[in-house]
């Protein structure tokens, strides 16, 4: 069992309202220079779950559960950086006032948290209803393991992932595939990883099949090799990373099922053990 800091890590409020879709364009341009009019993020999607395959929807960066914004920048930036996969989220108004679910994931470009539902909570949902979430899991530190970045995951579900010590002293996670960095695309270059996503491509359908990208599945843990995700985004060879999927498949070039990093080390420190149910549904008990 590894051991971390998270008694001393501080749990603070923040939270948004419901953000219904908004479009600006009617088209998206796939990678085929196709305009295509379709689904894409925001609202309460009442039909696409974390557990379910990323893959198959006829959508563009579709947002699994519920999609939260704060329109005060600010604020909405706090949350972006502070709310992290795992954490607890509780509305606060309207007819599904009192009900809980949890955080699955931060959007990065149209800079929405998402959050889990169940059924009987997604129907008394509205848009504007505001949604309180506990903030946790930033700081993070694994005892032994100062040279790994922890981020934007709940120490509690960190511990459900039963990540073993190797006898050779590396951390071994529990993945669903392992990702080749030249593989991903939008995102790669951000300054910080502490908030959003960034994009497996998807537009080689011999690379999606090698790597089980197309079996990928919404709340899929997965390791991404030579990828150094400790500051921003960046190829560094030997690095490793490990992600949450938070959203589906996109039809744009360079774009593809967003990851939301969680560990990231510069040196090979962190190992992935190969595990089908390597997925925060799992580990949180959703069926």
């Amino acid at each position: 069992m590894i051991k971390t800091n998270k008694e001393n890590l501080v749990m603070q409020s923040v939270g948004g309202k419901v953000h219904s879709p908004i479009v600006s364009s009617p088209y998206r341009i796939s990678r085929e220079g196709e305009p295509m009019i379709l689904p894409a993020t925001g609202g309460i999607c009442y039909n696409v779950k974390v557990g379910d395959s990323c893959m198959k929807w006829v959508g563009d960066h579709i947002e699994p559960g519920v999609s939260v914004r704060n329109e005060n920048v600010a604020e909405n930036t706090a949350m972006m950086l502070l709310a992290c996969i795992g954490n607890t989220a509780k509305i606060v108004s309207g007819d599904a006032k009192g009900a809980t679910g949890f955080v699955t994931g931060g959007h990065g470009g149209i800079e929405h948290t998402l959050v889990y539902f169940d059924d009987e909570t997604l129907e008394k949902l509205s848009l504007d209803d505001k949604i309180l979430i506990k903030a946790y899991g930033q700081g993070l530190k694994i005892e032994n393991f100062e040279d790994i970045t922890c981020m934007n995951i709940d120490p509690q579900l960190l511990e459900k992932f039963d990540i073993r010590i190797s006898d050779e002293g590396c951390l071994e996670v529990p993945v669903v595939t392992e990702i080749p960095p030249y593989l991903m695309g939008s995102g790669v270059g951000s300054s910080t990883a502490f908030s959003g996503d960034y994009d497996i491509m998807t537009g080689d359908k011999e690379a999606n099949e090698k790597y089980g990208i197309d079996k990928l599945r919404f709340g899929d843990l997965v390791l991404l090799r030579d990828c150094n995700n400790c500051f921003g985004r960046d190829y560094l060879k030997g690095s490793v990373t490990i992600g949450v999927v938070v959203h589906s498949d996109c039809i744009k070039a360079g774009h593809g099922p967003g990851v939301t990093t969680i560990l990231s080390c510069p040196t090979s420190k962190i190992k992935g053990r190969i595990e089908k149910n390597a997925n925060i549904a799992y580990y949180l008990g959703i069926k």
